[in-house]
C-alpha cells in the first residue's frame, strides 16, 4: 500500500515522525511544564513559609518547622507541589494538539511579559524612591507629605510595603498593555543618572548618596534581567570550537542536554540557596527590608537581593522555552531558530 506521493504507508508514518509532524511528544512537554510547576510551588511555599510562618515541608522529612503550627500544614504544602504538577500534566492532556515550538514560544512570550513587569518595577520603584529620598534630603518631604508620614517614610518597613509594592503590582499592569522590554531604555537611564552625578558633583558641587545608589540599582536591574532575553537571542558567549560545525539535530542535543543540567539545575542552586531558608541571602534581606547604610539614599538595598530571584526564575523560563526548542530540532520540526545567523525562520 503506497500513499498518493507513491511513498509506502509505512515509510511515510515514519518519515512524518522524522519531521515532527506525527504524534507530539507529550512526554517533552511534560518535563517543561513539571519543572515550571514545581518552580512554581517552590516560590509559592516559600512565601508561605516566611512570611506567613507556616512550616513548610521540612518536618515531613525529619527537618526543623519554620513555625509551630501543627505538621498537617507541612502535608499541605506538600500537596501544593502535586497540585501544580497535576495541573501541568492536565494542560499538556488537553492540549495535545500544541507542537513544541508552540509551546516554546508560549513559555518564552510568557517569559518576556515577566521581564517587561521587572523593567518597569525598576524604572518607576527607582524614579519614586529618588524623588522621595530627594525631598526627604533637602528638608521638603514634611511640607509635601505632612510629619506622620514623613516620618512613616523613614521608615524602610513601610516604605518598602506601601510604595514600592504597590508601585510593583503597577509594573506588572503596565507591563500587560506593553511590548517592549525596554533594555535600551534602561541602559539610556543609567548614563543620564551617571551624566547628572558627574554634573552635579563637578559643576554644582551637589552629590548626594541616593544618587549613586539609583545607578546600582538600575545597573543591577539592567544586566540581571536581561540575561533572559540574551538567551533568546543566543547573544551570550558560547565557545563555538565544536558546536559550529554540528548538525541542526546534534546542534538540538547539545542545547537539550545542556538547557535541563547546566541551565535548569544552576538556576534551581541560585533558588535553594538563595531562598531556602529565612537568613539566606534572597530571603533574609527581603524580609527585613534592608537597606544601605547611608541614611538618605535610597530603600531599595533589599529589591537588589530579589534581582538574584528574578534572574533565577526568567532563566529557568526561558532554559525550559530552549529545551522544547532543541528537542523539536532533534525531531526535525520545520521553523525554528536558525543557530548561525541568530534570527528566528
Amino acid at each position: 500500500m503506497t500513499s498518493a506521493h507513491g511513498v509506502p504507508a509505512g515509510m511515510s508514518a515514519h518519515v512524518s515522525s522524522q519531521t515532527g509532524s506525527g504524534k507530539n511528544p507529550v512526554p517533552v512537554r511534560m518535563l517543561g511544564w513539571a519543572i515550571l510547576a514545581v518552580m512554581a510551588a517552590f516560590l509559592l511555599n516559600n512565601y508561605l513559609n516566611y512570611w506567613q510562618d507556616l512550616p513548610g515541608i521540612a518536618p515531613i522529612f525529619g527537618g526543623k518547622a519554620n513555625g509551630s503550627l501543627p505538621i498537617v500544614w507541612s502535608w499541605a504544602q506538600l500537596g501544593v507541589y502535586g497540585v501544580m504538577v497535576a495541573l501541568a500534566f492536565v494542560y499538556v492532556g488537553k492540549t495535545g494538539s500544541v507542537t513544541l515550538r508552540q509551546d516554546s514560544k508560549r513559555i518564552s512570550d510568557l517569559n518576556a511579559y515577566l521581564i517587561r513587569a521587572a523593567f518597569w518595577a525598576v524604572v518607576i520603584v527607582g524614579v519614586v524612591d529618588t524623588v522621595i529620598s530627594f525631598l526627604r534630603v533637602e528638608g521638603l518631604l514634611e511640607a509635601v507629605a505632612g510629619t506622620d508620614l514623613t516620618a512613616e517614610l523613614g521608615r524602610s518597613q513601610f516604605r518598602g510595603a506601601y510604595v514600592h509594592m504597590p508601585l510593583i503590582a503597577l509594573s506588572f499592569v503596565i507591563a500587560a498593555f506593553t511590548r517592549t522590554l525596554g533594555f535600551t531604555w534602561l541602559a539610556l537611564l543609567v548614563v543620564v543618572s551617571e551624566l547628572l552625578i558627574v554634573i552635579g558633583r563637578f559643576i554644582f558641587s551637589y552629590e548626594q548618596a541616593f544618587m549613586a545608589d539609583l545607578v546600582r540599582f538600575w545597573y543591577a536591574g539592567l544586566f540581571l534581567f536581561a540575561s533572559a532575553y540574551t538567551l533568546l537571542e543566543e547573544g551570550h558567549v558560547r565557545v563555538d570550537i565544536l558546536y559550529a560545525s554540528f548538525s541542526r539535530r546534534t546542534k538540538g542535543y547539545v542545547n537539550a542536554i545542556g538547557s535541563l543540567f547546566l541551565g535548569v539545575a544552576l538556576c534551581w542552586v541560585v533558588l535553594i540557596i538563595g531562598m531556602g531558608g529565612k537568613q539566606n541571602i534572597i530571603n533574609s534581606p527581603i524580609l527585613s527590608y534592608e537597606t544601605t547604610q547611608a541614611g538618605f539614599g535610597l530603600y531599595v538595598k533589599y529589591l537588589m537581593a530579589g534581582y538574584l530571584g528574578v534572574f533565577a526564575v526568567t532563566m529557568m523560563v526561558q532554559f525550559v522555552s530552549y529545551f522544547m526548542d532543541a528537542v523539536a530540532d532533534i525531531r526535525g520540526e520545520p521553523g525554528g531558530r536558525d543557530h548561525d545567523s541568530h534570527t528566528v525562520q
